[in-house]
């Protein structure tokens, strides 16, 4: 029986998931690899720390030294997490001939063209289904699955957290502040909730998927973002009313010579696909020129199912080996794409005004969105009879250049108490009444 040693960098919810699965599911991994997988070394930062798993002692260390020097390891699994260490590792272990599988979305999409560089130099493997969408094989589809298609687009909710509080505030009627601490009270939330809920950690799911299905190099900052914290029960009653739920969106859409990257909160159709994803499940809608539409659902975080991740990449990579496969590298070969400023992108939009109910504002406001190329689809007033009501706007498909210069003159207004809300509308076909 062949044997194949390998690292952990590690040990906490994703590496205990790890270690789980390579010990309750040995039979599966042999008949799937023909090897025995032994973990030889676990890197913590405290070896005597007392730990939920029966692990034994002697596999901690806590001096990567004793990794990359083990010439019988010949994987690195990094699921240690954040960003400048782990890269520190990586490099190391690729220099070393280790091979990698790592789960670091942060890391990918911040640092990840020069890591994939450097494994390729080096000519080992590199795998990270993990990073994206946890036991989601979304990865691994856009790799090989679908590597016959030009993808066009890319759509997908990848943060459970955001997703679990959208479905929460639309099934309660409650508001976001006490959504979020309900979830930091069961755990699915962290205490600093801001990767979550402002979008960050969807954006770097995003930046990695953009890279894999357009063949371009994408930068995380090229990546537009929003977050969900300004969307209130009303905007959801709103979007009801319309047809529409609130979902946390990563897009990604390609042309020939340009891409559209954005991060935010988005009205979808409620007869779209997306629109039933709910709690904290992920799912990624992706769009091929020959295959069409097709989606990914499942669990986007966990112990398990991110694990179940990690642990394929770890026997793609033992198959690897044995077949002598060339390095699975992703974006190669990089095309020459622009990355669309947020302001030319082009869509639909639903705006939310708070205005002095007097007479002929309604028409000044119109004017001053024709004035600036802004179609109107459909409006919305409520409340009668008191100082301020809402006014709701569902434009044509625009320029966002256009609807932020017409939003700029017209809170400007005397009338106009303040913008309480703009969300883009995606797929917006559908409208109230139709």
């Amino acid at each position: 029986m062949k044997k194949i040693k390998i690292a952990l960098l590690g040990i906490g919810t994703v590496g205990g998931g790890v270690w789980e699965i390579l010990q309750t599911n040995k039979e599966e991994i042999f008949r799937n690899s023909s090897c025995e997988i032994e973990v030889a070394k676990i890197l913590v930062k405290n070896t005597d720390k007392k730990r939920d798993k029966a692990i034994p002692q002697n596999l901690f260390t806590s001096n990567y030294e004793d990794i990359v020097k083990d010439k019988e390891i010949q994987i690195i699994v990094e699921v240690m997490g954040g960003i400048e260490e782990a890269r520190d590792y990586i490099v190391r272990g690729i220099k070393a001939k280790k091979h990698i599988v790592t789960a670091n979305k942060a890391l990918l999409a911040t640092h990840g063209e020069e890591i994939i560089k450097e494994a390729k130099t080096a000519g080992v493997e590199l795998y990270y289904e993990a990073s994206v969408a946890g036991g989601i094989p979304i990865i691994h589809a856009l790799k090989e699955s679908l590597a016959g298609n030009k993808v066009q687009q890319i759509m997908g909710i990848l943060n459970g957290t955001t997703n679990y509080i959208l479905t929460k505030m639309t099934n309660e009627k409650v508001d976001f502040d006490m959504v979020l601490k309900e979830a930091q009270e069961k755990g699915y939330a962290e205490a600093d909730p801001t990767a979550d809920v402002e979008g960050y950690d969807a954006a770097h799911k995003l930046t990695i998927l953009s890279s894999l299905s357009f063949g371009t190099s994408v930068k995380f900052h090229e990546v537009y973002r929003e977050g969900i914290s300004k969307i209130t029960p009303i905007d959801i009653e709103y979007a009801k009313e319309l047809g529409y739920v609130i979902k946390l969106l990563a897009i990604g859409k390609g042309t020939d010579d340009s891409l559209e990257l954005r991060v935010h909160p988005t009205f979808i159709p409620q007869t779209h696909p997306l629109a039933s994803v709910n709690d904290s499940f992920n799912a990624v809608f992706v769009k091929g020129n020959a295959v069409g539409d097709l989606m990914f659902y499942g669990r986007g975080a966990g112990d398990l199912p991110t694990g179940s991740a990690v642990v394929g990449d770890i026997i793609s990579v033992i198959k690897d080996i044995n077949c002598k496969n060339a390095a699975a590298h992703a974006i190669e070969e990089k095309s020459n794409r622009n990355i669309k400023p947020m302001g030319e992108t082009e869509g639909e939009y639903y705006i939310r005004l708070i205005v002095n109910d007097k007479p002929g504002v309604l028409g000044t406001i119109a004017s001053l969105f024709g004035k600036n190329n802004v179609s109107l689809s459909s409006v919305i007033q409520k409340g009668e009879g008191v100082p301020s009501v809402s006014l709701v706007f569902i434009t044509h498909f625009t320029k966002e250049a256009d609807v932020q210069r017409a939003i700029e003159e017209i809170i400007s207004l005397e009338e106009v108490a303040k913008l309480a809300n703009l969300i883009r509308v995606e797929n917006g076909q559908k409208r109230m009444g139709a």
